[in-house]
């Protein structure tokens, strides 16, 4: 039963070295690269063959940046036996082979450095002035060189124990200085060795173990051959797609254009091999869509933070010092149980159906057949690269993006740049001029209208625009300008533009108004349905010696609908309408383009002042039932206002005639008692109090009139109702 088992990066670091070795051990095999599938979403997959017979071990190479990816998504498909382990040489960082050292790789990065880090250790230097000791220090100083320039110099001073006592020497002067230990003297020999093989290894050996099937002879010949393969996805660069379109002017339609009113549109995809190895006679496929990659550093090991605690030592007892108790809640809220999904282990990956082989290559392809096969993604679900890639997300994300094949065996150096037809067709296209205020203000742009007539989507790209003519009997084509072209689904179109039509002029103008509906009245609240209006006339002068079909993009405001034009053939964008226009040649068209946004203005009449009600009164768009309401409850917020104010002067008189009695009492109390001046203030002290009485009759009358006048506003502001 054919078998496709996918293997769990875990297993690849668990492989065991010593079974690599054996001598007598399985057959070997060469895994050779025969299937490359490259996605816009910056990853390619990666296949390799191996026909093996019995157990076998395959190796591959890949590069050290790529092993990551490889432990991520590896897979190997044996369609009659097993796969047992992948070993892979471990990752060994440099830390790891100074673990057991007395210094680190820092500490080689300069003689002072390594002499610091060895300190203890007996030197002894070479030269005319031997010494032997054990290092103590190495400090850094500055000398000042001879000459008069003030140029210094940095030296290093290193101080030994002799069997002489303490004795120096400068670094920079001694001609030779070695460790006297030999064993010292070969862990830094093996740390040197770390660090240059470490920069050395730029590439990682797989070893994959094939088994044969069960219950077959372990004879090689006996077990029958039988073919494997290897693949996994890694960091690749996008590939490009880009296109040329092609127009007849003189009304012949060229090769691969079917009518006036198409264009022959030619793909391609650029691609680069960046993957380490020539591709030799692989099967190639690229596909369009966004799928989701990922990385992982699955090659690095990690260590676990470990709590360290304190030592155990049985000593003194120090007991702290009790700081009280508290009562204990009875309620204490429950934790929150662990969820199900974090409980429940993962289930077992289930066993993927191993391909069938693939079909053998094809012939080379007619001139007049397209020369790379499209699919819509999934329907070369078959093939081990669209397992490998499809089993990240299957279901809806199949449909979201497009396989293009191409038919013959492709060679591709490291480094190289290939080009692959993708799309040899004709497309139905309408030249239109597509005016967008945003990127130029006076004149529209030279367009196309490309629909997608056939069964598959095409990928976003640049294309390039030419024209053909065949006057004189000989085609010549004219490069006409380059358009940005998105992603193009089956059945729908894009407006393609490439130039500024100069030939035509539009000019716009901008009218808002606003208009009344509906107005109620209840309650006191005058309620007022308004409907904004941003009107905008397009002007268009036509070139003189065309017709042109215009399209104007009208921007989208939120919470705005569009009421003008209203035939049904405006299209919508995300940010605009698109408006249709035709303008003949050398003719002036306008168009008018509204815009309506309904809101409700909501004005509570008791905080109006009666100017603010006079002047809603005589708003002509009111009906006249509510204008006569409003003229009313003008009148009567006048009134309530007119006595407001005799309230106001009446306070303000009585607050003048106190601060008079206080100056006529101040007076008095300086002039003599039955003085003439005396008796003239005391009867101007009376005249005051008299009038304070009457100020306050006064007060008292005008405060219940004003609250007779407010009441009757608010009864007839509670009694309207239109």
């Amino acid at each position: 039963m054919t078998r496709a088992i996918l293997l769990a990066s875990t297993a690849l670091l668990m492989a065991a070295p010593a079974a690599w070795a054996a001598a007598d051990g399985p057959t070997g095999g060469q895994l050779a690269l025969t299937r490359v599938l490259l996605s816009t979403g910056g990853v390619g997959y990666f296949e390799y063959e191996a026909t093996v017979s019995g157990d076998a071990d395959l190796s591959l190479e890949v590069r050290r940046d790529q092993v990551d990816d490889v432990l991520k998504s590896i897979v190997v498909y044996d369609d009659k036996g097993g796969v047992g382990t992948i070993g892979l040489a471990g990752a060994e960082p440099l830390d790891t082979a100074f673990r057991e050292l007395p210094f680190s790789a820092g500490d080689l990065t300069s003689p002072a450095a390594l002499l610091n880090a060895m300190r203890g250790a007996e030197v002894t230097s070479g030269g005319s002035r031997q010494l032997t000791g054990r290092l103590m220090s190495v400090t850094e100083e500055t000398v000042r060189l001879p000459g008069g320039d003030g140029a210094t110099a940095t030296r290093h001073r290193v101080t030994l124990m002799t069997a002489d006592g303490l004795r120096q020497l400068v670094l920079e002067e001694a001609d030779a200085l070695r460790f006297t230990d030999p064993a010292v003297q070969a862990q830094i020999d093996r740390a040197l060795s770390a660090v240059a093989e470490n920069a050395r290894r730029e590439r990682r050996q797989l070893t994959v173990h094939s088994r044969a099937p069960q219950g077959a002879p372990q004879d090689g010949q006996a077990a029958g051959e039988r073919r494997v393969r290897v693949g996994y996805v890694a960091e690749m660069p996008l590939w490009k797609a880009t296109y040329r379109l092609s127009m007849t002017q003189s009304g012949q339609p060229q090769a691969g254009a079917a009518k006036e009113g198409s264009g022959a549109l030619q793909g391609w995809a650029v691609l680069e091999n960046l993957s380490g190895e020539d591709w030799k006679g692989v099967d190639l496929t690229v596909v369009s869509g966004n799928p989701v990659t990922l990385r992982q550093a699955l090659y690095t090991p990690y260590f676990v933070e470990r709590p360290e605690v304190p030592v155990e030592v049985l000593g003194r007892v120090l007991p702290t010092a009790d700081e009280g108790t508290v009562t204990l809640n009875d309620a204490h809220p429950a934790m929150r149980p662990q969820s199900e999904a974090s409980r429940a282990a993962m289930p077992p990956a289930a066993a993927m159906a191993a391909p069938p082989p693939p079909a053998p290559a094809m012939a080379p392809a007619p001139m007049g057949e397209p020369l790379a096969k499209v699919a819509p993604y999934g329907s070369a679900a078959g093939t081990p690269a669209m397992a490998a890639v499809r089993g990240a997300d299957a279901g809806a994300a199949e449909g979201a993006q497009v396989l293009f094949h191409y038919p013959q065996p492709v060679s591709v150096p490291n480094g190289g740049t290939l080009m692959m037809p993708i799309a040899v067709r004709s497309l139905p296209v309408e030249r239109v001029a597509l005016y967008q205020p945003g990127t130029d203000a006076r004149h529209p742009l030279a367009s196309l209208r490309l629909r997608n007539d056939g069964d598959t989507a095409l990928p976003p790209g640049l294309l390039t625009f030419y024209d053909r003519t065949g006057g004189t009997g000989v085609e010549t084509s004219a490069y006409v300008g380059d358009a940005r072209m998105a992603t193009l689904p089956a059945g729908d179109s894009r407006l393609l533009s490439f130039a500024v039509d100069q030939a035509v002029t539009i000019d716009r103008e901008e009218k808002p108004s606003r208009r009344l509906s509906r107005a109620t009245l209840a309650d006191g609240v005058l309620t007022l349905s308004v409907t904004d209006r941003q009107s905008t006339t397009y002007t268009v002068a036509g070139a003189p010696d065309a017709d042109r079909s215009v399209v104007i993009e009208h921007p989208r405001r939120t919470g705005w609908d569009l009421a003008e034009p209203a035939d049904g053939k405006t299209e919508a964008t995300a940010g605009s309408y698109r408006l249709p226009l035709s303008v003949p040649a050398g003719k002036t068209v306008t168009l008018t383009a509204t815009l309506e946004r309904p809101r409700q203005e909501r004005i509570v009449l008791t905080d109006l002042s009666a100017d603010q009600i006079a002047a809603r009164a005589s708003a002509p768009e009111l009906p006249p039932e509510v204008r006569q309401a409003l003229t009313t409850l003008a009148g009567l917020r006048s009134a309530v206002a007119e006595k407001e104010r005799r309230i106001a002067e009446l306070e303000r008189e009585r607050t003048e005639r106190i601060a008079d009695q206080d100056r006529l009492r101040e007076n008095l109390k300086a002039l003599p008692a039955g003085s003439d001046l005396h008796k003239r203030t005391l009867a101007k002290m009376a005249e005051a109090e008299n009038r304070q009485d009457g100020l306050a009759r006064d007060l008292t009358t005008a405060r219940t009139e004003l609250e007779a006048a407010r009441q009757t506003l608010r009864e007839r502001v509670k009694a309207l109702a239109i």
